[in-house]
């Protein structure tokens, strides 16, 4: 057990051999122990002593990059328990164990075997373990340690971000800041200064600067143009060590970009340009195109383009292609070879976006002259004046009456002669005539300015010897007014009174309208007519302004006397020369209410103005219903009675039928027979239909004693029977003649329009017995005739 004791006991003792001089260059080689036995701590006392110690118990340090043939002493494990005897074995465990890092069983001695980088792996955690060799049983807990790698300067710096691109204004003032560089050092930032950097510029010193601390990079100079260089390439170096002897750098390219400012003015290459233009072209044609350059970049080199001069900016305009920057040269107004040839026009180029800190550098515009020669083409004629002609003549002038000149010349130099003539489209009638080398236009026709006040016509001027040359101007004619037309009565008037006026009342405002129209304006003088001048009834009163007004001289008209009045009126314009009407006014005479309302007039015209009280619409309205109501009683009660009569006729209708067995008079007989009575069916009209009545009546009779339904016959048959009981000038039709088989002897064999089933002579006419009552009802639907002579 004490033993055992002792075992758990003892203290690992852990010493630490560092055969590497630090930075001072001080040498430790140290063991402590951790953990003894309760022994050791009676025999020796412990006393408060401080103890210099440059190393944590626990931690090995190692140096990296070792290149060294033999592996490394890292450092030693010792346990207290161990006599020398070689009867303990260490061993550990953990990262690199066994592989990195070897241990001596016996002495507990630590070497490492490879390089290490402490860039890769800074540090490595292991443990240790003190077992007996003979029975392999643990003599101490196993204790946890970690071998640190010592840093050595063996990296340099790096720029991570590189290659840089920055940009700065032309034209920056010293010391305007550019861009920022940053390198890395993979080395310990703790230890020592193997990485803490410094920065310098190796190439390109003169225009830029860098700070060693920061890598702000700087311009150095403030003149730096981007039309002279617009791009600078430095090379930037970063050394660690802090700039000291022996430290390590690395370096990256650094491009600056000089961007542009607005210092450039536009500059015309020539201050001369010319170009040629045919006279009469179009308005809105581009002459030709100009351009200024500008040293600038972007939008410093947008521009603007102005006409200087006042004659050319009448002619020509100019404009900006903004995809070129080009001056794009347009007619303004036509141009004429014959009264300029050649036009100068100067053209200036302005910057848009001036920059207010290059405004003292000078003017940002230029200028340059554009020579324009109009070269001579062959024109058309012009007329005088451009826009057209207007004349005037009398609507009463006489056919070739000279109306107007049209004036128009050959613009070229030759002013060749021309030749006239008027577009028939626009005079068909050919009212006009115009001379083909004076251009004097004549009336080819009489004028009428009612029918037509102005007469718009096409002339058109052709070079005598090009007819391709060719002109048109339109000419207005206006047809002046001469008084050629009487005044008339502006509507038919008709006007009502009352039958109580009073003297004096004004009934009624005429006016006149006359389709003449004179310069000065209409003015109409109105009169009663000679023969109207001495009526006892009415006044008229001219009121000045082209109307006049109906009055009354007396009270108390009277419409069961006279209703109408008839008012002549004579009317006079002003001519020259003076015309006149007559129109009459007529004058109705009507009831009318206290009021004054007019309620009703003898004059039929003044029915359509009448106007009814909604009572008296209401009683006409109740008086229209009574009237329909009493009328449709009568025709239903005449009907009924009407029906009892018929039916009362038809029980003797069969005691009526008489036989006729001769033939009669034929055709000739017209007193016994009524042909044009048998061609007519009256107005019956089923009778007008494609089959008519009496080859209907055959079918039922052909029929063997078949029971035919007389529905058919019903309503034409009560029809006629009622027409003949209402018409006491005709005969009854009581009898029914027939006309039989004649014989077999007889050619005609038969005259009757009844056909018969049997060509015998001998034939039953029995069956007449059952259609008598039927035949008496179609009695009128043939013409009464006279028995002959064997008839009863």
């Amino acid at each position: 057990m004490a033993a055992q004791w002792r075992q758990r006991t003892n203290a690992l003792v852990v010493t630490l051999g560092v055969l590497h001089c630090w930075g001072l260059g001080s040498c430790y080689d140290e063991r402590t122990s951790i953990l003894t036995e309760d022994k050791s701590l009676e025999k020796h006392p412990v006393t408060h002593e401080r103890v210099k110690r440059g190393w944590v118990w626990n931690q090995f340090f190692v140096v990296e990059e070792y290149t060294g043939t033999e592996p490394l002493y890292v450092g030693k494990i010792h346990s207290d328990s161990d006599e020398g005897d070689g009867s303990i074995k260490y061993t550990i465990s953990g990262e690199g164990a066994g592989t990195i890092f070897i241990i001596d069983e016996v002495t507990g001695d630590i070497h490492a075997t490879e390089r290490l980088d402490r860039e890769e792996k800074a540090f490595y955690t292991l443990r240790a373990q003190a077992r007996d060799r003979q029975s392999d049983a643990p003599l101490e807990p196993e204790s946890e340690f970690v071998i640190k790698v010592q840093d050595i300067n063996d990296s340099e710096p790096k720029f991570l971000e590189g290659p840089y691109i920055g940009s700065v204004a032309e034209l920056s003032p010293i010391g305007t800041s550019v861009m920022k560089v940053m390198a890395s050092d993979a080395d310990d930032p703790t230890y020592g200064s193997s990485a803490r950097i410094v920065y310098s510029v190796l190439d390109g010193e003169k225009f830029f600067t860098v700070d060693r601390q920061t890598g702000v990079i700087r311009t150095a100079v403030a003149d730096l143009d981007r039309e002279t260089q617009d791009r600078y390439e430095l090379v930037v170096k970063a050394t660690d060590m802090a700039g000291q002897m022996g430290g390590l750098s690395g370096s990256t390219t650094v491009t600056i970009v000089i961007t542009d400012v607005n210092d450039n003015p536009p500059r015309f290459p020539q201050k001369m340009c010319q170009f040629s233009v045919p006279e009469g072209m179009a308005v809105g044609t581009s002459v030709g195109r100009v351009m200024a350059t500008d040293a600038d970049m972007g939008e410093n080199t947008d521009m603007s383009y102005l006409i200087k001069d006042e004659e050319g900016g009448e002619l020509f305009r100019v404009s900006t292609d903004t995809d070129t920057q080009e001056a794009i040269i347009i007619i303004k107004k036509p141009l004429d070879f014959e009264k300029k040839r050649t036009h100068n026009v100067v053209v200036e180029a302005v910057n848009k976006h001036v920059d207010p800190r290059f405004v003292d550098l000078g003017s940002f515009r230029d200028q340059t002259i554009v020579r324009v020669s109009v070269s001579d083409v062959d024109e058309p004629p012009v007329f005088f004046p451009p826009n057209g002609a207007i004349m005037e003549v009398q609507e009463d002038a006489k056919q070739g009456a000279f109306v107007g000149f049209v004036t128009a010349r050959d613009p070229d130099m030759d002013n060749v002669p021309l030749r006239f003539s008027i577009d028939q489209s626009t005079d068909q009638e050919q009212i006009f005539n115009i001379d083909a080398v004076t251009g004097a236009i004549t009336l080819g026709k009489i004028l009428d300015r009612e029918t037509a006040g102005w007469h718009n016509i096409t002339v058109t001027a052709v070079e005598a010897d090009n007819q391709s040359m060719a002109s048109q101007t339109t000419v207005s004619i206006r047809i002046l007014d001469v008084n050629d037309n009487p005044p008339e009565l502006a509507t038919p008037y008709e006007v009502s009174i009352c039958e109580d006026a009073k003297p004096g009342q004004l009934i009624h405002t005429i006016s006149v309208v006359d389709r003449d129209e004179p310069q000065s304006g209409h003015r109409f003088y109105f009169t009663l007519a000679p023969e109207a001048s001495s009526n006892r009834h009415f006044t008229l009163l001219d009121v000045k302004e082209n109307t006049a007004g109906i009055r009354t001289q007396r009270s108390g008209f009277n419409r069961q006397e006279q209703n109408v009045y008839l008012l002549p009126i004579l009317v006079v314009d002003s001519g020259p020369p003076a015309l006149s009407t007559t129109g009459t006014l007529t004058i109705h005479v009507c009831g009318c209410d206290a009021q004054g309302v007019i309620q009703s007039c003898n004059a039929t015209a003044f029915s359509m103005g009448t106007a009814l009280s909604p009572g008296a619409l209401i009683a006409l309205l109740v008086c229209m219903l009574i009237i329909i109501v009493i009328v449709l009683l009568i025709v239903t009660l005449k009907r009924h009675r009407k029906g009892q009569r018929m039916c009362e006729e038809e029980e003797d209708m069969r005691d009526n039928v008489i036989k006729y067995n001769d033939e009669g008079g034929g055709e000739q007989d017209t007193q016994a027979y009524d042909m044009s009575a048998l061609r007519n069916l009256y107005d019956f009209p089923e009778a007008k239909s494609s089959e008519s009545l009496p080859k209907r009546i055959q079918n039922h009779v052909n029929s063997d004693r078949e029971v035919a339904d007389f529905s058919l016959f019903k309503g034409y048959i009560r029809k006629k029977v009622e027409q003949a009981d209402a018409d006491p000038s005709v005969p009854p039709y009581d009898s029914f003649q027939t006309y039989a088989l004649e014989g077999s002897g007889s050619p005609a064999l038969s005259l009757s329009s009844i056909h018969t089933l049997s060509t015998s002579s001998e034939q039953d006419f029995s069956y007449l017995r059952d259609w008598g009552p039927r035949f008496r009802q179609l009695a009128g639907y043939y013409a009464p005739a006279q028995p002959d002579e064997e008839g009863s």
